[in-house]
């Protein structure tokens, strides 16, 4: 191993950062006063923070997702590990994506899945938050402003396997728009909108991860498999943009000005 390579310089830094948020983890932890709900308790909780929106009853993607991080978030929650270090763990894990996907040849394939835990770390925040009623307002303007930082971090690392950049500046441009006319439309007393586009940033994670994961399986064509992806993701970022905006606009129209 080449210690003055700055692949293994940034690994090497990545490790001391999680020694870090492991210690920080644990000295901030927290058990909950009342019992960790089960599934149905969670997506009851769920519900009532986004807008009455229930997952039991909507989309089916959506409420495998969420049951998969239940799973996943309630030993951490009984634990009393807090939501706001799981958003931070979230962002590691996307810087974490640069270094196996830098080192080319068959690494990126260790890069997607990194990328798929991180996009999964930024779920179970919010699943924690959810089971030991611990959601607060500072929470949820911290992980949305870490989940666009982690949009970015996953744009630029399709572009480290091969993908152009102004491909991604295009993609990018796309969600974010996208992001900000939901965030407004709230704002504007459109309430919860569901996730009923294309454009979700479940499936940004998916498509990024296979756009890295895929490059390391076919390493002679992993520009090409990148680019596709990153073409992919931009498709579907533009498709979900449209249907976002139809959506608002039929749920506004009839509301005062």
């Amino acid at each position: 191993m080449d210690l003055g390579s700055p692949n293994t310089q940034r690994g090497l830094a990545l490790v001391v950062v999680a020694l870090l948020l492991v210690f920080a983890s644990v000295v901030t932890a927290r058990r909950p006063r009342q019992p960790v709900p089960d599934r149905d308790g969670y997506f009851q909780r769920w519900r009532d923070l986004h807008g009455g929106y229930d997952p039991r009853t909507g989309n089916p993607w959506l409420r495998g997702w969420l049951t998969m991080s239940y799973a996943i978030a309630r030993p951490l929650a009984r634990r009393g590990i807090l939501p706001d270090m799981l958003t931070i763990w979230s962002v590691w894990l996307a810087f974490a994506v640069f270094v196996p996907a830098a080192a080319g040849g068959y690494w990126p394939i260790l890069a997607g899945w990194t990328l798929v835990l991180s996009g999964l770390g930024d779920t179970l925040d919010g699943a924690v938050a959810a089971l030991t009623d611990r959601a607060t307002k500072w929470g949820y303007v911290l992980d949305s402003g870490v989940d666009r930082i982690n949009d970015v971090i996953y744009l630029l690392a399709v572009v480290s396997v091969g993908a152009p950049a102004w491909l991604a500046v295009v993609c990018g441009v796309a969600f974010f728009l996208l992001e900000y006319l939901r965030a407004r439309a709230a704002n504007a007393g459109g309430g919860e909108i569901g996730a009923v586009t294309l454009g979700e940033r479940a499936n940004r994670v998916i498509l990024c991860s296979a756009s890295i994961h895929f490059g390391g399986v076919f390493v002679d064509s992993a520009e090409l498999v990148a680019t596709l992806g990153m073409a992919a993701l931009t498709g579907f970022s533009i498709i979900g943009l449209g249907q976002l905006v139809y959506a608002v606009h039929r749920q506004l129209a009839g509301q005062p000005s």
